[in-house]
């Protein structure tokens, strides 16, 4: 199986499957003698954890993260840098009467029309697991990328539910369990939640994830648009079915005279009034915040019965059972803000390498 990595200069590639021994990557291209140690990266794994509330999946995993390799006396070598997770609370035989069906939604079916094979135990390599080491990675990424870059993610709709952005508090996503920053929609969000899990299904959710503190002159105009690595990046994670930038779809309802930020100049330089690009401009950062976001499918393993077929083509129904997230897309949150820092990552040291 190829397309295990990602990243050019600053390159990540994950190994593992959701109910193997253990999980982990391999982090290339870090700079020597950046300060690293495993409480660096356990944070941003404890954000992502399973079974930190009753709105995402009850799998127990303490998802404690070891370095193997590529650090020396507290600081980088320049060495690859590996890192390991242990699987503890993997409940294989959930997935026995899976082993010949084909969940709606899921990817088993192309799996096993691609390899000829599949782990069916949480969909092995294909499980939503595997993000735990992007988290991982994206926490070395914020090291590379320093204290003056600051990257939020919030989940801004689940369901039909839309937040007031009028209300919007970045402290509040610390107080609530779905990275919430409006107080006001946690109730709802609540009650849609249990609602769907008490009817035996689940629902979707949009993620916002900003960064700001980024230098203008990160991307490049044709083939490494910083953009065009950031949509990628968001939509290669799992369940994801859309993404935009800036004022993304909106922005083909605007006219002209309005989607375009205008700039003007002060004693600092040019600033824009507005940030419809989302800070990216010709494929190149522009200084200002740059903002995306993905959309997530709702949870396709659902207990409420959905029609499919067997591996010998014998049609059947499905339910599946086992602990499952009834919104995926609150767990997203830490996941795109690690996607966020690694491309950042990525093009702040092939900036560095090209301009010096």
């Amino acid at each position: 199986m190829a397309s295990n990595s990602f990243g050019l200069l600053f390159r990540v590639t994950t190994w593992g499957e959701s109910h193997g021994p253990a999980i982990g990557c391999v982090v290339d291209g870090v700079p020597p003698r950046i300060p690293l140690a495993e409480s660096d990266i356990q944070p941003a794994l404890d954000r992502r954890r399973p079974g930190s509330s009753r709105f995402v999946t009850q799998r127990r995993e303490s998802d404690t993260v070891r370095i193997l390799s590529g650090v020396f006396e507290g600081r980088t070598t320049g060495s690859p840098i590996a890192l390991l997770i242990e699987n503890e609370d993997a409940r294989s035989r959930d997935y026995g009467p899976l082993k010949e069906t084909y969940r709606p939604g899921h990817a088993d079916f192309t799996y096993e029309a691609k390899y000829g094979i599949r782990d069916y135990r949480g969909g092995g390599r294909a499980s939503a697991r595997e993000t735990a080491m992007r988290v991982a990675a994206g926490a070395i990424a914020g090291k590379i990328l320093g204290d003056g870059v600051t990257i939020r993610g919030a989940v801004i709709r689940i369901g039909g539910l839309t937040i007031d952005r009028e209300r919007w508090d970045w402290e509040e996503c610390a107080r609530n369990p779905f990275f919430c920053p409006d107080a006001a929609s946690v109730p709802a969000w609540e009650a849609a939640l249990d609602d769907a899990r008490k009817a035996g299904t689940s629902l979707g959710a949009v993620i916002e994830v900003e960064a700001t503190g980024v230098p203008a002159g990160l991307g490049a105009p044709v083939y490494g648009k910083l953009d065009a690595d950031l949509a990628a990046a968001m939509m290669g994670i799992n369940a994801v079915k859309g993404v935009e930038i800036g004022a993304g779809f909106a922005a083909a309802a605007m006219s002209g005279d309005v989607s375009g930020d205008e700039i003007r100049m002060s004693d600092d330089g040019p600033y824009f009034l507005g940030n419809n690009a989302g800070g990216v401009l010709g494929g190149i950062s522009t200084g200002q915040p740059v903002v995306a976001r993905f959309a997530v499918k709702p949870t396709s393993s659902i207990r409420t019965p959905r029609r499919t077929v067997t591996a010998t083509g014998e049609e059947t129904e499905v339910s599946t059972g086992g602990r499952h997230d009834p919104c995926v897309g609150i767990r997203a949150v830490p996941v795109g803000e690690a996607m966020m820092a690694c491309v950042l990552a990525d093009h702040l040291l092939r900036h560095r390498a090209q301009c010096g």
